[in-house]
């Protein structure tokens, strides 16, 4: 007589969490006040990656820890950082600030293309 196979037992929610995780690059275009694109890869934000950017921020203004996650979460093509921990004073002195807003929405919140192309339209 064939037994019927165990009842699997339910995924734990944080291995669900794990799971549905996906921390690949993803595409950022911002349309600079030139009217110029510029683009770069972001990953998704973790909970470790927030609290290390408000450590490093030495201050408690947005402003600093939003250009410390910028700083850490910003690549180029081949996965390299675009900015180093010294941009920040040229960031803060030389960007236009309505660019740099653009930049910063999309460390903290990145949108793939298909996204972008919905937010275009509406």
């Amino acid at each position: 007589m064939a037994t019927a196979p165990a009842p699997s037992s339910p995924m734990r929610a944080v291995d669900r969490l794990r799971k549905a995780a996906n921390f690949e690059p993803i595409l950022q275009s911002v349309t600079l006040e030139d009217g110029s694109e510029f683009t770069f890869y972001v990953t998704p934000l973790t909970a470790s990656e927030r609290e290390k950017a408000q450590k490093d921020a030495k201050s408690d203004t947005a402003t600093d820890f939003t250009l410390q996650l910028l700083v850490a979460k910003a690549l180029d093509e081949s996965g390299e950082k675009l900015f180093k921990p010294g941009d920040i004073p040229v960031l803060k002195k030389e960007v236009e600030d309505e660019d740099l807003q653009k930049l910063l929405l999309c460390v903290l919140k990145p949108r793939d293309k298909g996204e972008l192309e919905d937010t275009k339209s509406s």
